[in-house]
């Protein structure tokens, strides 16, 4: 299992998904659980500010989940999408981006471009 997520790493690595980044998602993954950006800030020792930005840009990447929680105050919890969840978003992702291409080009080709 854990050469499966090395892997998975490589490939994330390789569309631009940051170091950090995968520090964040392997930490949720092996919590299990939903975590706070103070508890994730605390287990990895890296700065708040840091912290958010790198789970925001996973969050918009569709790698992480959040959850709004009320507990006095407004705020998410975050869980990790499953390896197998995000395989297959970067494989749709992917074949959506070559079909648009193969369109333009076959439109440009007809037209004598």
């Amino acid at each position: 299992m854990n050469d499966m997520y090395e892997r998975l790493e490589v490939l994330l690595r390789s569309l631009g998904v940051k170091k950090t980044e995968l520090k964040i998602y392997r930490l949720l993954l092996e919590k299990k659980e939903p975590m706070r950006i103070t508890e994730i800030q605390r287990e990895l020792g890296i700065s708040e500010r840091s912290v958010r930005e790198h789970v925001l840009s996973l969050y918009r990447k569709g790698i992480l989940k959040r959850n709004l929680i009320q507990q006095g105050w407004l705020g998410y919890t975050y869980t990790a999408v499953s390896p197998g969840e995000v395989l297959e978003s970067i494989k749709e992702n992917i074949l959506k981006r070559i079909n648009e291409l193969e369109r333009e080009l076959k439109g440009s080709s007809s037209t004598g471009n």
